[in-house]
């Protein structure tokens, strides 16, 4: 399913994974973007089927959203009325399910990380090229409206020559309002692999690709306590790090750090700035869509603060939308596998800088081009 003209069928999206964000994701999908279509009858995807492997939340989640048939896994991967499989399992199964639907002739748009290995994110990519299709990777923030008018701003030459960044998610744990919260203090996930993504994503598309990362990573907590829902009180173990640190070298020169934690009750730090050698821009938080870009120029100038229209809300599932207009146009999607990977890489690079006790990794360039002027890849 690659077709080239604007004119052709929407794109047959199945979703396989029917959890908590998926109902964020078809909140969006099922309505279908205004703001990205060319003619508002003409819409770029429908979701026809929905799968899990509990079948009772994939009705659930078909009755919610009007989804026309319940699939097995299985099912689903198969079934010839599919084009892209929507993936958003948990990140252990990431690979395995991205893989199965690549095989099956499937183009792809999984949830972030791409794989919780970077062999298996190398291994899926190679599959992809050699089946004829498409992979597409959250997070999609960065083709928000928010970090969109950012990076025009460092294009534009608005803070002089980019030198540093700095990048903070901190909070005190997903427990306090996911229901389900175990799998995010899994491996593949913790702060540095759930939060980082947008981070990364965002400081990737802001300064290009990363060269060279030093992390250090420490643990709060060995158990941590469910407070939300019906296993509300439930305690479980902590089997990733909940607090890394990391600095970051650009191949384009610029130097960043990075902070991701589940361990802080409480903070003001901004959440993501660049700094040039004329002005600093402070940026949209990385998982956020909207705005406003605020330019804090040297000496005593008054900050200039540009407002962003189009980003209320949360938006996810845009590069989902993008992703199958450009698998209609013939063109390869924004939030793109080879840029899934990339961060992924970063990820990885700083886990294991980490681990050492804080050597330097530098980085193999990334598989597909990155240029921040283009938004796609």
């Amino acid at each position: 399913m690659t077709g080239t003209s604007a004119l052709s069928p929407p794109v047959r999206v199945g979703v396989i994974g029917c959890g908590n964000v998926s109902r964020q994701y078809l909140a969006n999908l099922v309505l279908q973007d205004e703001t990205d279509r060319t003619d508002p009858d003409d819409a770029h995807l429908v979701v026809v089927a929905c799968a899990d492997a509990e079948s009772a939340r994939a009705d659930e989640l078909a009755r919610a959203f009007g989804i026309v048939q319940t699939l097995s896994v299985d099912e689903l991967v198969a079934s010839a009325e599919i084009d892209l499989v929507l993936n958003l399992t948990s990140p252990s199964a990431h690979a395995a399910v991205s893989m199965a639907a690549v095989r099956a002739g499937k183009h792809v748009y999984t949830e972030k990380p791409l794989a919780t290995s970077v062999a298996d994110a190398r291994a899926l990519l190679d599959a992809a090229d050699a089946a004829g299709v498409s992979v597409g990777c959250a997070p999609d923030t960065f083709l928000g409206p928010g970090l969109s008018r950012c990076r025009e701003l460092v294009l534009a030459g608005t803070i002089g020559t980019p030198v540093s960044a700095n990048a903070f998610s901190m909070g005190p744990g997903p427990e306090a309002f996911h229901p389900q919260p175990d799998f995010l203090y899994h491996p593949g996930a913790g702060p540095l692999f759930d939060g980082g993504p947008y981070a990364v994503s965002a400081l990737v598309s802001l300064l290009g690709p990363v060269a060279a990362v030093t992390g250090m990573a420490t643990t709060g907590s060995a158990r941590r306590t469910v407070r939300t829902g019906r296993r509300a009180g439930e305690t479980f173990a902590v089997e990733v790090p909940t607090h890394v640190s990391a600095l970051l070298r650009f191949a384009g020169g610029a130097v960043a750090t990075l902070v991701m934690s589940f361990d802080v009750q409480g903070t003001r730090t901004p959440r993501l700035e660049i700094h040039g050698t004329e002005a600093s821009l402070v940026c949209p938080a990385p998982n956020s869509w909207g705005g406003p870009a605020v330019i804090l120029p040297g000496g005593s100038a008054d900050p200039v603060t540009f407002a962003v229209s189009g980003g209320d809300g949360n938006r996810i599932g845009l590069g989902v939308v993008q992703m199958a207009a450009a698998l209609r146009a013939g063109s390869r999607p924004a939030a793109s596998g080879d840029r899934g990977l990339h961060v992924l890489e970063v990820l990885d690079a700083i886990d294991r800088s980490a681990e050492s006790g804080g050597e330097t990794v530098a980085l193999d360039p990334p598989r597909g081009e990155i240029d921040v002027r283009r938004t796609t890849w």
